[in-house]
């Protein structure tokens, strides 16, 4: 008899609790079992700063754009965020590989409404984050595809600004 080994990169976690929107592209989120808190970066999706960090140096430079600009952008994105989901809102997590989490030890994954509906989805869709590519994410191509629906739309940022 053959052996067959099965292994499943994927982890899903449905018994999350938002604590703090951290940015428009992050989120801590509470266990409500054993109450550790794990930071979140939504995977495949990135918003602008909205506090000067390196990070925001490097956006200045790819955008032409000036960092108060980028910064105040950052701000409308994050509370586009809080209104979606506001502390205490339930929420699923899913990421897509044993090899989850960025050089800050934050978690990349999916963020899910009760409802069902991806919160990265979401942010792309209405204007408020892009696709970004730094980590693979099998949703990237459906998020290039709304981006650019949102652009053309001019929805979220994009009704100030051409890109960002």
């Amino acid at each position: 008899m053959e052996k067959i080994e099965i292994f499943c990169t994927t982890r899903i976690n449905n018994s999350q609790i938002l604590v703090k929107a951290v940015d428009g592209d992050g989120v801590i989120l509470k266990n409500i079992f054993n109450n550790s808190e794990e930071e979140i970066r939504f995977l495949g999706i990135d918003a602008p700063e909205i506090k000067p960090c390196r990070k925001l140096i490097q956006d200045e430079r790819e955008t032409h754009m000036a960092g108060q600009l980028l910064m105040m952008l950052g701000r409308q994105s994050f509370n586009f965020l809080i209104e979606l989901i506001p502390p205490g809102t339930k929420l699923a997590v899913k990421t897509e590989s044993k090899e989850s989490s960025d050089i800050y030890g934050r978690t990349l994954a999916y963020v899910y409404l009760p409802d069902g509906r991806c919160v990265n989805e979401i942010m792309v869709a209405e204007g408020y984050a892009k696709p970004y590519s730094r980590f693979y994410c099998s949703e990237l191509t459906n998020y290039q595809i709304l981006n650019m629906k949102a652009k053309n739309e001019k929805k979220g940022l994009y009704e100030m600004v051409v890109d960002f």
